[in-house]
């Protein structure tokens, strides 16, 4: 009897047809896809993704709706200086620190750039702050490269959808850009980050109303919710049936 294979940790690579569907559907339900945070130039855009690490798009836009007004260009943040752009950022996780690269990018970027926002991966990733994600998303949306930023939720849709399993967040990135369709590269980012913000939830995923959840291949879906219990026949106020005793 010839010796049992040893069984793979891995999922076996999803079919090119079933990931063409998924991302079908995620660009019919969504077809011009966007980020929220909110922003007006290539340099807004920049200071918000960097602000949005570890915390929500809705605190960087608080923080930004208060802070662009006053300053929005490079050289205006770097005149506020640390102790003056700080009291904008209250509402951002890790402000202190954000403050201090914030600065630390405006003054950069007047220095080696002549003030405008750096067109290449390796000149955004040595800007205090910014790592591979952020450069990635600029890289997208303001010089039109296919190029994908795994966030927390993309990595979690990657991984249980089977679209790109991985272990890292550089894993899936890799794996995302070698295994979708050309014609959704551009979009992808957008549509498995807001699909996994308000449908793949982290614990309690919303598997029945997921319109790719018959192609998805992750095993311990969530359960539609029970039906109600039947109603039996209704009955007289308690009130009525005493009354109807008594007569």
């Amino acid at each position: 009897m010839p010796p049992s294979r040893p069984r793979s940790s891995q999922r076996r690579n999803m079919q090119p047809a079933r990931r063409r569907a998924i991302f079908r559907r995620l660009q019919a339900a969504n077809p011009h896809p966007t980020t929220e945070l909110l922003h007006r130039s290539p340099f807004e855009l920049l200071v918000a993704v960097m602000l949005s690490a570890h915390t929500t798009d809705r605190s960087v836009n608080a923080a930004t709706r208060k802070l662009f007004p006053i300053a929005h260009t490079p050289q205006a943040i770097a005149a506020l200086g640390i102790a003056g752009v700080r009291p904008y950022l209250k509402s951002v996780g890790l402000y202190n620190m954000k403050a201090k690269n914030l600065i630390g990018l405006a003054r950069q970027i007047l220095e080696q750039h002549g003030g405008r926002v750096p067109a290449d991966r390796a000149a955004l990733e040595a800007l205090p702050g910014v790592g591979r994600k952020t450069a990635n998303i600029i890289l997208n949306m303001v010089f039109g490269e296919a190029t994908i930023g795994v966030d927390t939720h993309i990595f979690r849709v990657a991984n249980r959808t089977g679209l790109a399993p991985g272990k890292t967040p550089l894993a899936v990135e890799e794996a995302l850009l070698a295994t979708t369709p050309p014609i959704f590269l551009k979009n992808a980012h957008h549509w498995l980050l807001l699909h996994g913000r308000y449908v793949c939830l982290a614990r309690t995923p919303r598997c029945p109303s997921c319109i790719i959840a018959d192609l998805c291949e992750y095993p311990h879906k969530t359960a539609p919710p029970a039906p109600p219990p039947p109603r039996g026949p209704l009955r007289a106020p308690a009130r009525a049936r005493r009354r109807t005793a008594t007569n």
